[in-house]
């Protein structure tokens, strides 16, 4: 019987499948504009349409992640209701407001939004809005708390994917102890492996001070590259193949190619496989990627 009918039904699972354990992936670069967030949210996207139980959680300030899942008016309207969203699950409470005079505690399924690509698929998004910069005024204690809710609904996901901000910070912290493997997106430009050294420190770092928490690296991804990349991107491509190799870091063989479909499935709600005009290179690429990032951690 497909897995699938087994959970509808809440029927037994086999022997052989995994039980009360999520896989959490973290897609992390210490520079910006290496389109992790598309990368993140696609994956997210097609593990929940092969009917995966998927959690997406925004970690940047910038909540491009949100925005891109619920849609600009849906998050909009989440920002004037003043919904919980990760930064009061940090704090531990949801702040005075006109409809509560008081603080009220903050569960993790206060702040999960159920469903925000398709009301038939189940993926999941824990939102965030420009405050969370706010934790880094006051970071002590904030670490580990979000690895503590997850654990609460471990049970309730096969797949978290958390896009993490683009810097060192506490919020890298928190996104270490709530996961078990990190994506590196490199867009090959100039500039391109910057960001690798300050990753590799940050990871043994982490590592050497918290030797209780195993986080693997899953490997490289070359996303938003040329389909004809010119000489700046080839040597580019080298340095980072270089760096990864010092680091013992893999590649992933299924490169992402730059594509106006990527952002236009995201106004279209859609997987790249049904975005309009797509092409099949790009859906390709996308469903190679996931495929293979699915097979390195074991969804």
């Amino acid at each position: 019987m497909p897995v699938s009918t087994q959970r509808r039904y809440n029927l037994p699972r086999s022997p052989n499948e995994r039980i009360n354990v999520s896989v959490n992936v973290s897609f992390i670069n210490m520079k910006g504009g290496v389109g992790k967030t598309s990368l993140a949210m696609q994956a997210a996207i097609y593990a929940a349409w092969n009917e995966k139980r998927v959690l997406a959680i925004d970690l940047d300030p910038q909540s491009n992640l949100s925005q891109a899942l619920l849609g600009p008016s849906e998050y909009v309207k989440l920002l004037k209701a003043s919904k919980p969203t990760v930064v009061q699950l940090l704090e531990d409470y949801q702040p005075a407001s006109f409809g509560a005079p008081g603080p009220q505690p903050v569960t993790i399924q206060d702040v999960i939004i159920k469903n925000v690509w398709s009301k038939n698929l189940c993926l999941h998004l824990l939102p965030c809005r420009l405050e969370l910069s706010r934790v880094l005024r006051n970071p002590a204690g904030k670490e580990r708390k979000l690895a503590k809710a997850l654990a609460k609904v471990a049970s309730d996901y096969d797949l978290v994917i958390i896009d993490c901000a683009p810097t060192e910070s506490v919020l890298t912290d928190i996104a270490y102890f709530a996961s078990g493997y990190v994506v590196v997106p490199v867009k090959p430009e100039f500039l391109a492996a910057i960001g690798l050294p300050l990753l590799a420190r940050s990871l043994e770092t982490f590592r050497r001070e918290n030797d209780d928490h195993v986080i693997n690296m899953a490997g490289v991804v070359f996303n938003h590259g040329d389909y004809q990349p010119g000489p700046e991107a080839k040597l580019s491509v080298r340095e980072v193949r270089t760096l990864a190799k010092e680091h013992g870091w893999p590649i992933f063989a299924n490169e992402v190619p730059h594509s106006k479909a990527i952002p236009k499935s995201a106004r279209e709600a859609s997987a790249i496989e049904h975005t309009s005009y797509a092409r099949s290179g790009i859906k390709q690429a996308i469903v190679g990627f996931s495929a293979e990032l699915f097979q390195k951690v074991g969804v």
